[in-house]
């Protein structure tokens, strides 16, 4: 949570609804999404948790949850993402509305001058897993103006 005296995101910042590519999407992540993201990261808990930024992470938990928590879940991030407080976006394939990952931006709660950036694409989507952390990275540094952005780098190709 931020700290109510200290915005994380000016008041004026128009946050992003959003970036496309040839290969997917990102919307803002929501109650809309359950079924969809539930199946993703689900049909990939060992893969999301060896991502890079999410080996100590403890997400998704090792023996999954339910849909019904899942949703609970996905409405925390929709009201952090209207609160200005964190900004979760769903990973869409293209063409289509497959969700085949997540893109999580949050301060640090540890210093909330570092933004922490996550991501992950479902195991089955692995080779999108570069070019999404590359095309979050250029669309941070190009819109966002974020002062200090954490997020865990790829490994080169071939690696």
């Amino acid at each position: 949570m931020i700290e109510p005296d200290r915005a994380w995101v000016a008041d004026d910042f128009v946050v992003p609804c959003g970036l496309t590519t040839d290969s997917f999407r990102l919307e803002p992540l929501g109650p809309q999404h359950n079924e969809r993201d539930h199946f993703a990261w689900t049909s990939s808990i060992d893969h999301v948790r060896s991502t890079p930024g999410f080996e100590t992470w403890g997400w998704p938990p090792a023996e999954g949850m339910s849909p019904e928590r899942n949703l609970a879940d996905l409405r925390r991030h929709a009201d952090d993402f209207a609160r200005r407080a964190g900004f979760t976006y769903s990973v869409v394939e293209v063409p289509g509305d497959e969700v085949i990952g997540c893109v999580y931006i949050y301060p640090a709660r540890a210093n909330h001058a570092v933004t922490e950036v996550r991501s992950w694409v479902r195991a089955d989507r692995a080779d999108l897993d570069k070019p999404l952390y590359e095309v979050v990275s250029a669309w941070l540094a190009a819109e966002w103006h974020f002062p200090d952005v954490r997020y865990a780098p790829r490994p080169p190709t071939g690696q």
